[in-house]
């Protein structure tokens, strides 16, 4: 006869529980072995500290000899030059060694130095009477209209402004010293001193009724037309 189980001793029933405990179960020891932190002793010894003591060195003491200065070289002697009584000596100094508190001694005088030292007269540029062009301010504007040529390239590039020079109106009326304070390019600052420069001598500035150098300004316009 084929025996025959129970079926309540039939463990195939339960095996899908008993397999899902079982992994439930892995799965706890897996998480709690992540989880689990573990530190690791160190151990520490305490070693002396052990001071060697170095030994100094000792230098010793050496002398120096010094080696003897070489021997110096006999000094050259001088040559006396013996003068007879009836020469005259140039620049002899007279001293009278029987010279009291009555003698009269006649004072140094310092031969006068000459400076030649050639000083430039002061530039006034305020004065009591101001320089003049000759004609007065009507020739000046008459003079400058006659006798400015416009630049060709200034009248090409159509350049126009004012160019203020300035000059020196010397004691005897000439022009010396004109400069360009302020200018256009184009060749109009060129031709301004040009001008300036070829103008007749002036009526000189004087200051207390004496002719002084003055400087004096001038706007030169240049217009196209």
């Amino acid at each position: 006869m084929e025996p025959k189980k129970s079926p309540k001793a039939d463990l195939e029933n339960k095996r899908t529980i008993f397999l899902q405990i079982g992994l439930v179960v892995a799965l706890a020891i897996t998480l709690a072995a992540f989880e689990w932190k573990s530190y690791g002793k160190q151990e520490q010894t305490l070693q002396k500290q052990v001071v060697k003591e170095t030994p100094e060195e000792m230098v010793p003491i050496t002398k120096q000899e010094k080696e003897p200065p070489p021997p110096e070289a006999p000094k050259s002697t001088t040559e006396l030059n013996i003068v007879e009584d009836e020469v005259d000596v140039e620049d002899e100094v007279v001293i009278d060694v029987t010279a009291d508190e009555d003698t009269e001694v006649e004072e140094y005088e310092p031969a006068p130095m000459e400076e030649e030292e050639k000083k430039e007269d002061k530039v006034f540029v305020v004065v009591e009477d101001q320089p003049q062009f000759p004609g007065g301010e009507k020739a000046r504007k008459r003079y400058l209209s006659n006798n400015i040529e416009y630049p060709q390239l200034a009248r090409e590039s159509g350049i126009e402004g004012t160019v203020y020079v300035t000059f020196v109106v010397e004691k005897d009326g000439s022009i010396t010293d004109v400069r360009v304070l302020r200018g256009i390019g184009g060749g109009c600052d060129k031709e301004a001193i040009r001008v300036v420069k070829e103008m007749p001598k002036w009526k000189p500035g004087k200051q207390r009724g004496k002719p002084v150098r003055v400087q004096f300004n001038m706007p030169i316009r240049f217009t196209l037309q």
